[in-house]
């Protein structure tokens, strides 16, 4: 039996209505939260993401703005811009586009950017402050894993949740995400003996580790809950026939595009799970609509008593 399809483009949408009907409330005492974006240089990929994400703040009301410092831009330049964006009061959210340019100081820039205006939730504080289960910004895509989850009635306290990859922006967040939500969670990575073993025993699944289709049915615990986080793209003809061979609609998106796009999960693991992700249209959807939410959180945790948290 194929497993249920979890639409977080579906999920996503319910999140930017409330978000829209937060920031209506929020504008009928005086206040519109707003969101500074910075995109240095012109790389197509960034600049994509960055058209998404000033568009879906527009859609559901907030302030935005977008700073594009040039290509050779210096680390001081850009802490100087961090520090005003850091004092302007009607900026509640900075995002810093990655990646910047080798000349730049990536860290430094990132820790110069205030917690409290972290809408990332990739500054120290904000780590610690999820590692204690105290108020604070969440980065977006593990959050967003959370209100599929949440939203789809799947339980987590309890189960065995095993997250695969464990980098600074998802794999580690989302394991403390899962902990603090009562799993048992198991972080693997590239030094994990009998990787298949492991994920086998999991009740949640959550494949982050950017290797096409490297999650295989093997993997799987029949009726698990798989989490696809990976956005990769598949280009070579063989590659393509390997995983898709029979889709049509696939075969005339790549016919036509020359490339398609697949997650970290062979999409055939859809036989076995309980429950899937799909790539597009999984977990994708929700990294933009949990930055929304992010930039109105940080501004009832900023202006505390004037707006109700």
């Amino acid at each position: 039996m194929a497993a249920r399809i979890l639409d977080g483009t579906k999920i996503a949408s319910e999140i930017r209505a409330e978000v829209a009907a937060e920031i209506k409330a929020m504008a009928d005492i005086g206040v519109q939260p707003g969101l500074a974006v910075v995109l240095v240089g012109h790389n197509p990929a960034s600049e994509i993401y960055v058209r998404g994400k000033v568009k879906s703040s527009e859609e559901v009301g907030l302030y935005s703005e977008k700073h594009t410092p040039a290509e050779d831009t210096t680390t001081d330049q850009l802490l100087s811009l961090i520090a005003d964006l850091n004092r302007r009061d009607e900026v509640d959210g900075i995002l810093v586009q990655l990646p910047l340019p080798a000349q730049v100081d990536s860290k430094r820039v990132l820790l110069a950017v205030d917690p409290a205006k972290d809408v990332d939730g990739f500054h120290p504080m904000n780590v610690g402050l999820l590692s204690t289960q105290r108020p604070g910004l969440v980065p977006c895509t593990p959050n967003g894993v959370m209100e599929i989850l949440r939203r789809s009635g799947i339980a987590v306290a309890g189960q065995d949740a095993v997250v695969v990859g464990r980098s600074d922006i998802v794999g580690k967040p989302m394991a403390m995400l899962l902990l603090n939500a009562n799993a048992t969670v198991t972080v693997c990575h590239s030094k994990t003996r009998d990787l298949a073993a492991v994920c086998r025993r999991a009740d949640i699944l959550v494949a982050a580790i950017g290797r096409a289709g490297m999650i295989t049915r093997d993997f799987v615990k029949p009726g698990a809950t798989v989490i696809d986080v990976g956005m990769n793209k598949v280009t070579d003809r063989a590659e393509f026939e390997k995983y898709f061979k029979g889709n049509e609609k696939r075969e005339t998106a790549f016919t036509k595009n020359g490339s398609t796009l697949i997650g970290d999960v062979d999409p055939a693991v859809v036989e076995v799970a309980g429950a899937f992700t799909p790539v597009p249209g999984g977990v994708g959807p929700l990294t933009i609509a949990m930055l929304m939410s992010n930039t109105v959180r940080a501004a009832k945790l900023r202006r505390g008593t004037a707006v109700a948290v």
